[in-house]
């Protein structure tokens, strides 16, 4: 009876259902965001590039790179490991190469449509170092990482990922021009890939980098293509193209050595998106019309065509397109130029989603929101992969010594794909809304101070502001809530056209301030500080774009985090308090100025896109 009333694929849908309910009801307290709060995916101590494909009977199948030691070290292979119940739990390790053989590394999956995974990775097929006298380095001698060197291979798996192939193919990888000028003049070949093969109108195609010098400069990105792979069950008849025709890759000499980690989404119609990272404060990005063949001249990455520049550090950038034909985009929305700097003041903490939408053929990027941050500041999650199932998404990403997948808020992720048109105010969490005309006209104005959550128990706050300065004089306070203790709110104008809002509990303080040269004088502005308690930020959103100090070199970081560091003071202009910043709300009232029309207050932080609707309602 049960079975004449569920046949199989109901019974899969409802077993779907259910995971994701029991996933939702566990999670339901946590803040989605924090990557503790994720399930540990399974590694042996090292974990790198956690991708995860869902399988025609719903498991899960991660592949990843591990090891005992640290990157790089000899021992890191590539594994899997499978899950039943939406990355909750996991099967052991699955070695797909041993740990005791050369290195293996960075391992990509690719599903077939008849259930066929194939895994794609770097080899050290030739034993490059470890006393190997032909592979020495030219000037360095000793070889202290050959993770990157070697051979592309790959296995396949045929009963999901349980047992690999016993034979490792290797994809055919004729020496290019980057080849040829790198330490060893092309005996050896330098490079890795981070992008997750893609299916569309029948091929399959990933991205990955070359470098033309040991062991990370002079990158450039590459594609393999294959017309066959997902319909020949013969891996010997599989074939493969190399692009981008002529001999060169997806690279622009003028932004520097560093140009690494593409990866790619299809556009429709033959048409491919590249993005990559880079050390100049911002990804690039590229497309082609033609499948591959050739490419666009890589352009410094902006939100809209000619517009704004997107703000990234020496991380891996991540674009997505889902199966419905959305985009996403992961990035850290910060200009740190340096590498190690970088690592060391915490650039890949926090990371944003912004959401993609084709426009005339090319891609208009979203303001985006925080998906993912660490308690620690100096701590980051990188080498994310976003997975769908069960009409829900996850991302997964990786500490290197931790990897961890979650699932996404939903209604995070329907803002952002219809943040273009909203145009509605947010009421959820409407605390306080006055303006002056309901104050019998009265020029400086007061309303009372609503209660605000504690920011040291993970709550936050939005403080919004449509005002109409008269000049630019700094120092014009805006609004005041403190009290006889000195507790509560300031918001004031600051030096070159900026907004700024401090906040003090009686003990300690923080603050930040909007981007130069936003609010003019004469000119209705709108003004919104969110202060979010779970990653401790302060985001500023003038007009309905987030303030990123794209155009201000003076500091890297658009948001202050009031955390206790002493690595952050060098973005921080000393505003930036402890992570016990607690009750900032201050007196019972709230004073404010002429020039503010209307102020609205929610006891809880606002998603950016909440605040772009705000701006497109009016005031």
């Amino acid at each position: 009876m049960t079975h004449a009333l569920f046949p199989p694929r109901r019974r899969q849908a409802l077993a779907t259902a259910a995971i994701c309910l029991a996933v939702a009801f566990s999670l339901r307290a946590a803040d989605l965001r924090r990557f503790s709060n994720g399930y540990e995916i399974p590694s042996e101590g090292y974990c790198d590039q956690p991708y995860i494909v869902v399988l025609p009977n719903g498991n899960w199948l991660c592949t990843l790179t591990t090891g005992k030691g640290r990157e790089g070290q000899r021992g890191q292979h590539v594994v899997a490991a499978i899950s039943k119940d939406q990355g909750r739990t996991w099967s052991k390790l699955i070695n797909i190469e041993p740990a005791d053989g050369p290195e293996a590394s960075w391992v990509v999956p690719l599903l077939t449509p008849w259930g066929r995974i194939y895994a794609f990775y770097d080899y050290n097929g030739d034993n490059v170092g470890h006393g190997n006298p032909a592979f020495r380095h030219p000037s360095r001698g000793a070889v202290y990482r050959a993770d990157m060197l070697g051979w592309y291979c790959y296995r396949y798996s045929d009963d999901g990922g349980r047992a690999w192939s016993a034979k490792r193919y290797r994809l055919p990888m004729p020496l290019a021009e980057c080849d040829r000028r790198n330490d060893w003049r092309g005996r050896i070949q330098i490079f890795w890939g981070i992008d997750k093969p893609k299916r569309e109108g029948g091929a399959a195609f990933f991205a990955f980098t070359r470098l033309g010098r040991y062991i990370l400069d002079e990158g450039e990105g590459w594609l393999y293509r294959s017309d066959n792979i997902l319909s020949e069950r013969n891996p010997e008849r599989i074939r493969w193209t190399l692009l981008p025709e002529g001999g060169r890759g997806i690279r622009n000499e003028a932004f520097g050595s560093v140009q690494e980690e593409h990866n790619l989404v299809p556009l429709g119609h033959n048409r491919l998106y590249c993005v990559y990272r880079t050390t100049m404060g911002f990804p690039c990005h590229a497309y082609s019309e033609n499948g591959g063949r050739a490419w666009s001249k890589p352009e410094p990455m902006t939100y809209t065509p000619g517009g704004r520049v997107v703000r990234h550090p020496r991380a891996c950038p991540k674009v997505w397109r889902t199966r419905e034909g959305r985009y996403l985009f992961w990035f850290h929305n910060n200009g740190e130029k340096s590498y190690n700097v970088g690592r060391l003041y915490g650039s890949r903490n926090i990371a944003w989603l912004s959401a993609g939408r084709l426009v005339n053929g090319l891609l208009h990027w979203s303001q985006p929101e925080i998906v993912r941050y660490c308690a620690n500041p100096l701590r980051g999650c990188s080498y994310p992969d976003l997975v769908e199932d069960g009409g829900r998404f996850f991302i997964s990403a990786t500490q290197k010594s931790e990897a961890r997948v979650a699932p996404i808020d939903p209604q995070l992720l329907r803002d952002l794909w219809r943040q273009h048109e909203l145009r509605q105010t947010a009421r959820e969490g409407l605390a306080l809304d006055r303006s002056p005309k309901a104050e019998s006209g009265a020029r400086s104005w007061e309303a009372p101070m609503p209660r605000l959550p504690n920011l040291a128990q993970g709550g936050g706050f939005t403080v919004e502001l449509w005002l109409r300065l008269p000049d630019a004089t700094p120092g014009r306070v805006l609004l005041d809530s403190r009290s006889r203790s000195g507790g509560g709110l300031v918001a004031a104008t600051g030096e070159r056209n900026t907004v700024w809002l401090d906040m003090f509990d009686g003990r300690r303080r923080a603050g930040w301030d909007s981007d130069p040269h936003l609010v003019t004088p004469n000119r209705l502005h709108h003004v919104v500080f969110i202060v979010d308690g779970g990653p401790k930020v302060i985001l500023a959103v003038v007009d309905g774009r987030l303030c990123d100090r794209g155009r201000d070199d003076c500091r890297p970081y658009g948001y202050g985090r009031f955390v206790q560091s002493r690595y952050l003071s060098r973005f921080s202009e000393n505003r930036l308090g402890t992570p016990e910043l607690g009750n900032v709300g201050g007196g019972p009232a709230l004073r404010m100025a002429p020039w503010v029309q209307r102020i609205r207050i929610y006891n809880r932080p606002l998603r950016v896109s909440e605040a772009v609707g705000n701006f497109r309602a009016g005031p």
